[in-house]
């Protein structure tokens, strides 16, 4: 994989900021203790890739795209319109049902298969681990959540963001080197 140094620093500025917002929405329950400080501490790293990704892509636009060939932007978009559409059905009927505290999990399932699709249109194999770590992560955070009474927002909180910011900095590694 020779990942294009925008699409890097895009992945670096998008990933960065959906894991300070994982830790952040981890922070609604947390167990007593170190917690809080560790979820600050990631959504603080989270951002900082989210800042430096962004300001990468900026100064690095015209260096070209995967999304930028053929009809590679059309299934991004085509995909990410699916994502979207499904994550709001899902919260919907959750809604319906009064089951709130399922929201982070099926927003984080809803992500996870998404990524399945979207690894090859952005020709990035980091993606794949990522869509099987946050397909299967939302049941047993459930789980976890459910026999330790911690909040399921919590548990797939400190699964979703440590994975994201790991998916983040292989990017930005290999974003630094493309400069």
């Amino acid at each position: 994989m020779d990942i294009l140094l925008r699409d890097a620093t895009m992945t670096t500025a998008i990933f960065g900021f959906f894991a300070a917002a994982w830790f952040g929405w981890a922070q609604e329950r947390p167990p007593a203790g170190p917690a809080k400080w560790w979820l600050g501490a990631g959504s603080s790293v989270g951002m900082l890739l989210a800042v430096a990704g962004g300001v990468l892509s900026w100064l690095n636009w015209d260096s070209g795209s995967v999304l930028g060939e053929g009809s590679g932007m059309t299934l991004y978009l085509i995909i990410l319109g699916i994502e979207f559409g499904a994550a709001l059905a899902g919260v919907l009927v959750l809604l319906a049902m009064g089951r709130r505290e399922y929201f982070a999990p099926w927003i984080c399932l809803v992500v996870g298969v998404h990524f399945f699709p979207m690894a090859p249109v952005l020709d990035n194999v980091l993606l794949y681990p990522l869509a099987v770590w946050l397909t299967l992560w939302p049941f047993l955070a459930v789980r976890w959540a459910d026999r330790r009474d911690l909040a399921h927002s919590f548990t797939t909180g400190v699964g979703a963001g440590p994975a994201l910011l790991l998916t983040a900095l292989p990017a930005l590694v290999a974003a630094l080197a493309g400069l």
